[in-house]
């Protein structure tokens, strides 16, 4: 059984940090990418951050320069840290698991979330 579990969301003033941790078990695959998200109100989940089995990563615009995703494949976790957080920040962060490439990744398991409070 697949299990994602995030960690680490919580509140912060503006400009402040925060690091998401994803504890991944019951999933490998040679070309897994994995990724963060993030919903605000809505069906809609926003991509945040990828990176693939190769480490390359790719941004959103809107955290390029802030944020950095990495993995620690040992420890089979996925991370997202966070600086320079800003209101608009504000949101549930989801990590996922799927399988492809950096510009084309078909996820398949998702996390239940972890809340995020930028507050001005």
């Amino acid at each position: 059984q697949v299990q994602l579990v995030e960690s680490g969301g919580g509140s912060v003033q503006s400009g402040g940090s925060l690091r998401l941790s994803c504890t991944v078990s019951g999933y490998s695959s040679s070309s897994a990418c994995m990724g963060w998200f993030r919903q605000v109100a809505g069906p809609e989940r926003e991509g945040v951050a990828v990176i693939d089995s190769g480490g390359r990563t790719s941004y959103a615009p809107s955290v390029e320069g802030r944020f950095t995703i990495s993995q620690d494949n040992a420890k089979k976790t996925l991370y997202l840290q966070m600086n320079s957080l800003k209101p608009e920040d504000t949101a549930t962060y989801y990590c996922a698991a799927g399988v492809g490439t950096i510009n084309s990744c078909g996820w398949i398991h998702w996390g239940q979330g972890t809340q995020v409070t930028v507050s001005s």
